[in-house]
C-alpha cells in the first residue's frame, strides 16, 4: 500500500519535527530532506516537498499520524468546528497503570477550554496508546507547562498503598472510582467553575459520584466508551502516562533493574529475579500483589502469598471463586483465606 501528496512548508517543518521526536529509524533514499521507517511503513519527505508513505501500515500512518498532526485534518480538529462541546470548558480523567504489574496506578485530571484546546492540537496531544513513550515525555512536559499547577492534577498510588487499598476495597474498579474522585476533586480546587467532568467507562457512574465529596457534588459526569477522542481525556492520559512511566524509572533507579510495562514473560521473570534476590516481601512495594502474575512468581520461586504480609495476601475475587471451583467437594472449608 502507498500514499502520496504534495506538502506545504509548514506542513513539511510539522512532519519533520514529529519524525525527530517519534520512533521512527532513520533511512537512507536519494533526494529525501528526510526517510526514515516507522511501525510497519517507511516514510520519505523529498525535496521537492512531496512526500511518500508506502508499506502495510500505511493507513494508520496516514489517518492517525499524518492527518491529524501534519495535515489538520484530524477528528479533533473538526470536532472544534461540528461540535462546540467538544471544546468548551471541562475536564477529562483518565489513568494509567491500570494493567502493569510494576509500577503505581495513577490518575489524572486535566482542563481544557478553547484556547487550550488549540494549544492542545498545534503539540499533538491524543491518546497516549497511539504515542511512542519519547512522545508521551515531550508532550508531557508541554502539557504541563501549558496547564500550569492548578489546571491538571494527579492522583498517584504506590504499589505499596495500592496494595493496602486493594486489600480493604478489593475491587479495582471501585478502587479507580475512587481515585477518580479524588482527582475530580482536586482539580476543582484550582478551577472551581469547571462545569463537567469526561472519563472513560470503566463501571456504574454511581461508582464515581458516590466517592465524590462536597465540591464535586454538583458537577456533570459523563462516562464513554473510548473516551480518549475527548481532547481533556487525551490530555489526561499523557499525563497519567507521563507519570507512570516516570514512577518506572524510578523504581528502577532504586532497585538496579528494569521494570517492564504490562504483564508479560519478561515482567514475570524480572519479578522472580527480584524475589531472588530480595526475598518475596518486595513485590509489596514495586508492585500489584493481587496480579496472577504473582501467584506464577512466588511459585517459581518456592514462595507463598503467606510470605507477602498483610497487604500483598489479597486475590482478587474472582481469582477467589475460581480457586474455590477447582478444590475437590467436601475440601473447600480447608482453603486457607487470604
Amino acid at each position: 500500500m502507498s500514499y502520496g501528496c504534495t506538502l506545504t512548508a509548514g506542513q513539511r517543518e510539522k512532519l519533520l519535527a514529529l519524525l525527530a521526536a517519534g520512533n521512527y529509524r532513520p533511512a537512507t533514499v536519494p533526494h529525501t530532506v528526510a526517510a526514515v521507517d516507522g511501525p510497519g511503513c517507511r516514510i520519505n519527505l523529498y525535496t521537492s516537498g512531496k512526500l511518500l508513505v508506502q508499506g502495510k501500515g500505511t493507513e494508520d500512518f496516514v489517518v492517525f499520524t499524518l492527518e491529524p498532526e501534519v495535515m489538520g485534518r484530524a477528528a479533533l480538529g473538526y470536532e472544534a468546528i461540528l461540535d462546540p462541546a467538544a471544546t468548551a470548558p471541562h475536564m477529562g480523567i483518565d489513568e494509567s497503570g491500570k494493567g502493569d504489574f510494576f509500577g503505581p496506578l495513577v490518575v489524572a485530571a486535566a482542563y481544557v477550554d478553547p484556547t487550550l484546546a488549540k494549544a492542545m492540537e498545534q503539540m499533538g496531544v491524543k491518546d497516549c496508546k497511539k504515542l511512542s513513550d519519547k512522545q508521551v515525555f515531550t508532550i508531557g512536559a508541554r502539557l504541563r507547562a501549558l496547564l500550569g499547577a492548578n489546571r491538571f492534577k494527579l492522583v498517584a498510588i504506590s504499589p505499596e498503598t495500592y496494595n493496602r487499598l486493594y486489600t480493604k476495597i478489593r475491587n479495582v474498579n471501585r478502587l479507580l472510582a475512587w481515585a477518580h474522585a479524588r482527582a475530580i476533586e482536586n482539580l476543582l480546587a484550582g478551577v472551581p467553575g469547571c462545569p463537567r467532568a469526561v472519563a472513560d467507562q470503566f463501571g456504574a457512574e454511581h461508582l464515581i459520584t458516590r466517592s465524590l465529596m462536597q465540591k464535586g457534588r454538583s458537577i456533570i459526569l459523563e462516562q464513554h466508551h473510548k473516551a480518549e477522542s475527548d481532547l481533556a481525556v487525551a490530555a489526561a492520559s499523557v499525563l497519567a502516562r507521563e507519570h507512570f512511566l516516570t514512577a518506572l524509572q524510578q523504581l528502577a533507579r532504586i532497585h538496579g533493574t528494569t521494570f517492564q510495562k504490562g504483564a508479560s514473560d519478561a515482567v514475570r521473570q524480572t519479578a522472580v529475579d527480584l524475589v531472588r534476590a530480595k526475598g518475596p516481601r518486595i513485590l509489596v512495594s514495586v508492585a500489584k500483589c493481587h496480579f496472577r502474575t504473582t501467584d506464577a512468581v512466588l511459585a517459581a520461586t518456592g514462595s507463598s502469598r503467606a510470605e507477602l504480609g498483610e497487604f500483598g495476601a489479597a486475590v482478587s475475587r474472582r481469582a477467589e471463586a475460581e480457586a474455590q471451583e477447582r478444590v475437590p467437594a467436601g475440601t473447600a472449608d480447608h482453603i486457607p483465606q487470604p
